[in-house]
């Protein structure tokens, strides 16, 4: 039978279920990702689960995020990874090395592998033929420990690329012409398989930055095959010999069929607030701009950074443009000062960043409120920047660059031709620059026995959740609308992150970007009733942080009540013990109203018989029809307060 990429890892890989989109299937994982933002709760779970080496073929850790260390919190955080790598047998990426997923596929990607992360653009490595999936960190830790990925096997969309892309269009707009097509759930329960005669034009690091963005779709993961451009990639790296060819078979059958000509893509970019909110640049033009951002992992190779090089180098930034460069690894910050390239963007204004995320995750880079930001990020959720009423804008470093230049967005096509400029020829090095110094390799088993974790004040210890009461009755303490993000739910930026390891310090962030009111009214809750949120279309779109889930579970959520939800943060409410249900009916969103005191009774029984309940709304004495999407398997973990304690319960 021909068969797809996708199938063949999830095939060479499977462990448990059928491979037919909808059913629930376990696959064996063969690395592991996790950062800095996510991963000390990772490493908590670690603990708390009591494990004693790593079980995978490899794990990295990864300090990218919270790289501004204006208190000691961030630092004290940094120190516990270190510590916590060496005593569990994971590699270590020191603060500043690089963003994870160009890291990582520069050093450690091999092309037919399985990876999860507690990021949720891991699927970045898709561009090296792994299968690579952005999921809470709990389920990191479990594979960590050895264990199986649980999910529902999605349907293969199958995108076929022909032609070339034309001068002053790049792989970031092929990526926002996916999202201006479908928006930010078409992906949903979806592997996208890029394949056709266009991929003999596209990078190994082009197609990083298509898969990075497949998040933004809500897809599970993208993958493209490992051919000739990924063999190409490797050998730069000095790691040829981890190439495996990994094709497609001649009339390989796919779920979903789409076609896009790579020579029709023209220069976009999505407004503020949403990655789907995409139009051509020529659509925009003439907006004024006052910061520019070039960097992060959604354009984190060395060409995205040369051509901007190119572009600027010998020109001045507009004045009222704050230019700002973040190299994404160390590796291509050398390259692209031994190209010259850094010097051009110095002289032209820039301000050269650590290697990391920073401005991405809102850690520094925050714009002015209601000034125009445009970035070359994979993501422009309100709020996320750091700046509450921020206008952040997302889209190519050719874009980027023409707008810094003239200090209005602009389409590249227009600024090169009344500067006379052609479409610059980058020649990139055959072989990159590799230094190894600043990752840390795994201590040898019996030595890391006896490292100790060193924690700081601020990491406190996960809290301790209760099973799942068999009668709710409890208010509606908040309703909110569509694609509610996970950024609102528990806020990005350097206020609220260096909390990350402080639960209860945390959760005094959740849903600020909503209602301020909402951690007091919460707290409040937690000591009685607990209560309830009800959200509309793809609620917890976004980030995989599973602090999310957390932080209103500390505060007293026992269920959220929803149209749709996206898969991450589903799972995430499952992990830590927060019901997840959908309605029956989507117009019976209309029919709550905040502070309505809803019941749920029989509610261990209800969900152990059968996908659907019946939720009363006291306040209007209505009864609603409601069902959950929880396996057999997932139905004990929510009984019982989250996996943790489930786990805690069989032992």
């Amino acid at each position: 039978m021909s068969d797809t990429v996708a199938r063949k890892v999830i095939g060479a890989h499977l462990l448990d279920g059928r491979m037919e989109p909808g059913e629930e299937i376990s696959i064996r994982i063969d690395q592991t990702l996790t950062q800095d933002a996510t991963g000390t709760l990772v490493m908590q779970e670690l603990e708390a689960l009591h494990l004693d080496r790593v079980k995978t073929e490899l794990s990295a850790q990864y300090v990218d995020h919270n790289l501004l260390q204006a208190d000691e919190k961030n630092a004290e955080d940094h120190e516990f990874l270190r510590t916590a790598a060496l005593r569990y047998g994971l590699w270590f990426s020191k603060p500043g090395n690089g963003v994870s997923h160009p890291t990582h596929m520069q050093r450690f990607g091999v092309p037919g592998k399985t990876m999860v992360g507690s990021d949720s653009h891991t699927p970045a490595a898709g561009s090296l033929g792994m299968l690579a999936i952005g999921v809470g960190g709990l389920e990191v830790a479990m594979a960590i420990a050895g264990q199986p990925l649980h999910l529902r096997m999605p349907q293969i969309w199958g995108v076929e690329l022909t032609g070339r892309l034309p001068d002053w269009s790049s792989a970031k707009d092929v990526i926002l012409e996916m999202l201006r097509r479908h928006g930010v759930k078409g992906g949903l329960n979806r592997i996208i398989e890029y394949h056709g005669e266009g991929l003999a034009t596209l990078t190994a690091m082009d197609r990083h930055v298509i898969a990075n963005m497949g998040a933004e779709l809500g897809a599970t993961t993208s993958i493209f095959p490992a051919d000739d451009a990924v063999r190409d990639f490797l050998r730069a790296e000095g790691r040829e010999g981890d190439f495996v060819e990994l094709l497609a078979d001649a009339g390989a059958e796919y779920d979903v069929h789409e076609h896009l000509d790579l020579s029709t893509i023209e220069p976009l970019i999505a407004k503020p607030s949403s990655p789907g909110n995409v139009v051509p640049v020529r659509e925009v033009a003439g907006e004024d701009v006052s910061q520019v951002v070039i960097g992060s992992s959604a354009n984190p190779g060395l060409r995205d950074f040369a051509i901007a090089a190119a572009m600027v180098s010998g020109r001045q930034t507009d004045p009222s443009v704050s230019f700002d460069v973040n190299p994404s690894s160390r590796e291509i910050l050398s390259d692209l000062t031994k190209m010259g390239a850094t010097l051009a963007l110095v002289v032209a204004g820039a301000r050269i960043h650590q290697s990391g995320c920073m401005g991405c995750i809102g850690m520094g880079q925050a714009p002015a409120t209601g000034r125009n930001s445009l970035r070359t990020m994979p993501r422009n959720f309100p709020g996320r920047s750091g700046t509450r009423e921020d206008s952040v804008w997302l889209c190519s470093p050719e874009t980027a660059a023409a707008s810094a230049l003239t200090g209005v967005i602009t389409d590249p096509r227009d600024w090169a031709e009344k500067a006379g400029m052609p479409y610059p020829e980058i020649t990139l090095p055959d072989e990159a620059t590799v230094n190894t110094a600043m990752l840390v390799a795994p201590l040898p088993e019996e030595e890391a026995r006896h490292v100790e974790l060193v924690k700081g004040p601020n990491i406190s210890s996960l809290p301790e959740f209760p099973p799942l009461p068999d009668r709710i009755e409890a208010p509606v303490l908040l309703k909110v609308g569509d694609n509610i993000s996970t950024d609102e739910i528990s806020p990005a930026g350097a206020r609220a992150l260096p909390f990350r390891s402080n639960i209860p310090k945390l959760a005094r962030f959740t849903f600020t970007q909503v209602d301020e009111t909402y951690p007091a009214r919460a707290e409040e809750t937690a000591k009685t009733t607990g209560h309830f949120i009800v959200g509309g279309d793809n609620y917890g779109q976004g980030s995989s942080r599973e602090h999310a889930a957390i932080t209103p579970r500390y505060l007293g959520l026992h269920a959220v009540i929803a149209t749709s939800f996206a898969r991450i943060h589903w799972q995430n409410l499952a992990n830590f013990g927060v019901l997840a249900l959908e309605f029956e009916n989507p117009d019976d969103y209309d029919t709550i109203r905040q502070d309505d005191v809803l019941v749920l009774d029989g509610v261990r029984d209800a969900i152990r018989s059968g996908p659907r309940l019946t939720l009363f709304d006291s306040t209007r004495d209505v009864e609603i029809p409601v069902r959950h999407r929880l396996s057999p398997r997932q139905v004990d973990d929510v009984l019982a307060g989250g996996l943790i304690p489930q786990l805690a319960r069989r032992e």
